[in-house]
């Protein structure tokens, strides 16, 4: 309409508009209506409405005087944003302009229940700060307002002046600020150093770095006052003194008003270190307590910090080499002091003294390295406390990176020579702990790519070593040997060149020494053995499969034509130290080859963790062979870990006639297996997998399979173990299956195996006998405890009268299960639960006596979340409740007593006022 209107016609609406009606007279949705009028013109006929100069602003300010619908005020503020954005004339009506829209501030507004317009609090005060921080015209009228507001007892009122004083410096200049400084940092002081509430505090730091940013930015003519070194001076006369005071109260606002004033600029920062830093060193010293060293030490660390975000500055360099000795000095001194508190603090600043070699190159002199060295292994190593241990461990894979020739010509060295010596004055569990310390150690400081090449044969020598002992602890010891490395692993995947110098050092290395114990198992039963057993082959299979999942797809193929002819052929050239005794013959039969068939757990870590694109050599045959594994194995770990890599490649296997079959061939021969004869668990166990694996990536049979485990609920052989595996088909899997070794997962798969199964399930429930009833109700809270919570909340009215019968149930797995889904749609949907309140509190008092600590932890906290169910349906219930929580307040666990004590104080406070 706007558009075809002859030039002239929108002012002479307008005119007639301002001149005619008295618009806050009309009708909501006719002054809605004028609004729109205005915003319609403002964008079609901006120039014929820019020639009424000054009246159309003043004709706006009468239209919209007095206006309080929300509605209309979010199109009215858009309204004077538009008048200063696209420079409107004002002329005389600036402050009357303001005074139309300040009026509103602070917003005060709750938006009714059920609002169909959607308007809320936020919007508004959005919208309307957008008004005030537009332009530096209103700064003489808005900074004594927002001075006045700061000093309301409103909480909402202070947020809300901080905040728009924070947008408006970033338009005002000194020109604006500069009356007002004096009073704005008294307020901003004031509310820092007597304030109770955290976010009033965030927000008047962030006032007072924007206004430290401000006057940083500002242009200034060559006579005018720069206001940024007078206004850094009164903070530092009125903070300074505080930081000589480490014990009283205000020592830390100081320091913190100091700190949110230097990070504003890099000017502010001299201006406030050059004063602060030299006075915190020297107090260091001054103060022996270790708790006033610390409160010291973390002041200095905040300052030492902000340094790093100018980046490199020529400058600095003479400041930052002036602070050098005295700095290292204090940080060499927490290192060493008895308080573990003080050490930490040390620590991390020990982390920031080290990265500041990026921004002054030559800050800490070799000697100081080495001495940085030397205390981070006596901390990571000696140091009885293990956050200490950790925290050094952490800064030296920090530092490493800065410093890579450092830590590698240093300490690597001395952790190798630690990890080698054999102590007799020690203790066997001292000497233990140390290794351990030592390897973690050797893991944490693998972080840059030199040193990963002197760490990982260190580790790998390790093995070796322990491998070839005697000692009765050696698969544990392996264990954490398998642990770094798996550390390693990780801090390799970013970097191609680590990545593939780690996958083809560690992976061949590993798979030598296991193929090496397999044969010894076959002709020397006790040498070996423990790289053989469970515990250590499963910590094996994370560190080959992070060393496979971020090879690019050309190297992984190179390593593949090795590894698969290595299990498939017995093809041990590319392995070091390559003379075997015997041939390696994992897929073959005979009882003797039973060590060699469990190693098939790495070739599962190796192949199910290759990107999809990498094609694998002999890949039916590969999965022929796995099947049969997985069926005829009677070792219960070769036979699940075969029924794994059956299904990881089964999963990334390309659609197609190839697939159709082999799952065929795997459909018969599980089939075979379930029928009847010794391999019942066997074939279950390949069921599961190969399920899972086919519902991960919606492929058409798994539907089938999994109607099949459904109608195996009634089996009173199988049917436990089958419930349990519902909880396998709906959780993560950690080793295989899942999208970090690049399965084929496809979104909301829980949601429909739900949506497919669980009417299923509760139809099998109903019509099933007495003896395995358990069974479904154990899948079924399988099934909703892995569900994503605003799903199950939507299907909660048909499922839980079944949930609450689940909880009758004697299985430990079924109560602790239901247990943990309850309890979250207690706080989700109190107004469902609470219709079956009485049942629920029956319930969850009579399993706070259960024999079993989790499931006695987990029904207090459903118990504890009752409290958020309606009042009035849980008052007939008090005196009831807090009798029976008095009983687990004796529990003989403590984190049972720790629950119970949380609950009964929630229950206690039931009813009184202000809840």
């Amino acid at each position: 309409m706007c558009e075809v209107l002859s030039p002239g016609l929108a002012v002479s609406v307008l005119k007639a508009i301002f001149q005619e009606v008295h618009v806050q007279s009309l009708l909501q949705l006719d002054r809605h209506t004028v609004y729109s009028i205005i915003t319609n013109f403002m964008g079609t006929r901006e120039e014929e409405l820019k020639g009424l100069g000054a009246d159309f602003t003043f004709g706006f300010i009468q239209v919209m005087d007095g206006e309080k619908d929300p509605r209309n005020l979010l199109v009215a503020f858009q309204i004077v944003r538009d008048l200063i954005a696209k420079n409107y004339a004002l002329g005389p009506f600036v402050e009357e302009l303001f005074e139309v829209t300040s009026c509103y501030f602070p917003i005060d507004f709750t938006p009714p229940p059920n609002d169909p317009h959607g308007i809320q609090r936020e919007d508004l005060i959005l919208s309307l700060r957008a008004v005030l921080a537009s332009t530096p015209q209103f700064a003489e009228f808005l900074l004594p307002l927002l001075i006045e507001k700061m000093d309301s007892d409103l909480q909402s009122a202070k947020l809300d002046s901080l905040q728009t004083l924070t947008a408006c410096c970033a338009i005002y200049g000194q020109k604006e600020l500069q009356e007002f400084l004096p009073s704005l940092w008294s307020s901003l002081r004031r509310e820092v150093f007597q304030t109770a509430s955290e976010k009033v505090e965030a927000e008047c730091l962030a006032a007072l770095h924007a206004l430290s940013a401000c006057l940083s930015c500002s242009v200034l003519s060559c006579d005018t006052e720069d206001l940024l070194d007078s206004f850094l001076s009164s903070i530092l006369q009125d903070c300074r003194h505080h930081l000589c005071e480490p014990d009283m109260k205000l020592v830390w606002p100081s320091a913190k008003l100091l700190q949110a004033a230097a990070g504003a600029s890099l000017r502010a920062y001299h201006c406030v270190t050059s004063s602060v830093l030299p006075l915190l060193l020297e107090q260091y010293t001054k103060h022996p307590q270790s708790s006033q060293r610390r409160t010291i030490l973390e002041m200095l660390l905040g300052f030492l910090e902000l340094q790093q975000k100018w980046g490199h500055v020529e400058e600095d360099e003479s400041t930052l080499l002036s602070l050098q000795a005295p700095g290292c000095s204090v940080v060499f001194s927490a290192l060493t002091d008895p308080s573990v508190q003080l050490q930490l603090v040390g620590i991390r600043a020990l982390t920031v003294l080290g990265s500041l070699q990026a921004l002054v190159p030559g800050f800490l002199s070799p000697s100081d390295l080495e001495l940085v060295v030397d205390h981070l292994i006596r901390l990571a190593l000696h140091e009885e406390d293990s956050q200490s241990s950790e925290a050094a461990m952490e800064a030296a894979g920090s530092l490493a990176p800065l410093y890579p020739k450092v830590f590698s010509g240093h300490m690597v060295p001395r952790l190798e020579e630690e990890l080698q010596s054999e102590r007799e004055e020690e203790s066997s569990c001292d000497h233990r702990s140390l290794r351990q310390r030592c390897l973690q150690a050797l893991a944490a400081v693998s972080t840059h790519t030199s040193i990963v090449r002197e760490t990982v044969p260190v580790l790998l020598q390790h093995l070796r070593k322990v491998q070839k002992g005697s000692e009765a602890g050696n698969a544990q010891d392996m264990v954490s040997v398998c642990q770094s490395l798996h550390r390693v692993a990780l801090q390799c995947q970013q970097d191609v060149d680590s990545c593939w110098y780690y996958h083809q050092t560690v992976v061949p290395c590993l798979l030598a020494m296991a193929v090496q114990a397999a044969m010894q198992e076959s002709t020397h039963p006790l040498l070996g053995k423990a790289l053989l057993e469970e515990e250590v082959l499963a910590a094996m299979v994370p560190v080959i499969s992070a060393a496979t999942t971020h090879l690019s797809p050309e190297l992984a193929a190179q390593s593949v034509s090795h590894v698969v002819p290595l299990f498939l052929d017995g093809e041990v050239s590319f392995l070091p130290q390559n003379s075997f005794p015997c041939s390696f013959q994992p897929f073959e039969d005979g009882e003797c080859l039973e060590a060699q068939r469990r190693l098939v757990a790495l070739l599962m870590a190796f192949v199910c963790s290759l990107p999809r694109n990498v094609a694998i050599p002999q890949q039916e045959r590969l999965l022929r062979e796995l099947l049969a594994l997985s069926c005829s194995c009677n070792c219960p770990f070769t036979a699940t870990t075969a029924a794994k890599c059956f299904a990881g490649l089964v999963n990334k296997h390309p659609a197609g006639q190839q697939l159709d079959e082999i799952l065929q061939l795997a459909v018969n021969r599980m089939e075979l297996s379930l029928a009847e004869g010794p391999h019942r668990t066997q074939g279950l166990t390949l069921l599961l997998w190969m399920t899972k694996a086919l519902v991960l990536r919606y492929h058409p049979l798994s539907s089938r399979l999994t109607d099949k485990l459904l109608g195996l609920l009634g089996d009173t052989e199988l049917g436990p173990a089958v419930a349990d595996g519902f909880s396998l088909l709906m959780a993560e899997s950690p080793d295989v299956l899942h999208k970090g070794c690049h399965a084929d997962v496809r979104i909301m798969f829980r949601q429909r195996f739900f949506t497919d199964n669980v009417p299923k399930l509760v139809q099998g429930f109903h019509g099933a006998g007495p003896d395995v009833k358990a069974n479904y109700l154990k899948g079924l809270s399988h099934v909703l405890n892995h569900l994503p919570k605003p799903v199950l909340v939507t299907e909660l009215p048909t499922l839980l009268s079944l949930l609450l019968e689940a909880l009758s149930c004697s299985d430990r797995v079924v109560q602790l299960s239901t247990l943990s889904c309850l309890q979250p749609l207690l706080l989700e949907a109190p107004q469902i639960m609470s219709l079956h309140v009485d049942t629920l509190v029956t319930k969850f008092l009579s399993l706070t006596s259960s024999p079993t600590m989790a499931v006695r932890i987990a029904a207090l906290r459903c118990a504890h979340a009752l409290t958020s169910l309606p009042t009035t349906v849980l008052l007939p219930y008090k005196a009831r409740v807090i009798r029976a929580l008095a009983k687990p307040l004796d529990d003989k666990k403590r984190l049972v007593r720790k629950e119970a004590v949380a609950a009964r104080g929630e229950w206690f406070l039931l009813g009184s006022p202000g809840r």
